[in-house]
């Protein structure tokens, strides 16, 4: 009797240590993920803000989706290696540099400076509340996985149709539609690291830093149609 409840004892101090090796793991892959995320969208704003002051051009789409999903693949490939590091700044840097010229077009607009700060303010703002949601509720949220998977590649591929046959109206439920998304891809994300489900801080990195990047030219998209149609 007494062999078996020790054996039960120790069953029960071997499943809490592993516990605590997981729910340690988990803690240094969110508090990497969220000191790379810092370092990149610094690094992103200030690629951004050297675009607009130097008056930088858009690279257009092709290049730009080509250099995304380039540096994409590369720092998947590299993910588990400090070169995947670098890689994400590279990515992050270009994603600032195109995202300058877009700024830039709508400082140009009445009212253009306060619609740059609202999407900035909503973007913080919602990326904060949700991530702090999923942090303190601890809710897993891994069924969103496929929904979300399906409804951006939808969405994406709606956004290319709007811009291709201008059509002003598409492009705009095409933003609503990722604010939604983009929202629902902070609870997931965020959940999956806290759960374990996400081990690597590299991808976990780039997954949120593109969503914040969504989110806000969604956001801006949305508050410069509003503005301009005052």
């Amino acid at each position: 009797m007494n062999n078996r409840f020790n054996d039960m004892r120790a069953n029960i101090a071997s499943a809490s240590s592993a516990t605590t090796v997981l729910d340690g793991s988990a803690h240094r892959v969110l508090r990497n993920t969220y000191m790379l995320l810092s370092l990149c969208l610094a690094f992103s704003a200030l690629t951004a803000g050297a675009s607009i002051a130097l008056g930088l051009p858009h690279p257009g789409l092709i290049i730009t989706m080509v250099g995304y999903f380039g540096l994409l693949y590369l720092v998947t490939k590299n993910r588990d290696s400090g070169l995947g590091v670098g890689l994400v700044f590279a990515l992050t840097g270009f994603m600032g540099y195109t995202l300058g010229p877009i700024i830039s077009m709508y400082l140009k607009l009445p009212n253009g400076g306060q619609t740059v700060m609202m999407a900035m303010g909503g973007t913080a703002a919602i990326f904060l509340a949700l991530s702090a949601y999923a942090l303190v509720s601890k809710r897993d949220f891994s069924f969103m996985g496929s929904f979300l998977m399906v409804g951006i590649l939808v969405a994406f591929l709606a956004g290319l149709a709007g811009i291709f046959m201008q059509i002003p109206a598409l492009s705009l439920t095409v933003s609503a539609v990722f604010v939604l998304l983009m929202s629902g891809l902070i609870l997931y994300q965020t959940s999956e690291i806290i759960r374990g489900g996400e081990t690597n801080y590299v991808m976990a990195t780039v997954t949120l830093f593109v969503t914040i990047f969504n989110l806000f030219t969604s956001l801006l998209q949305l508050l410069g149609f509003a503005n301009s149609s005052d």
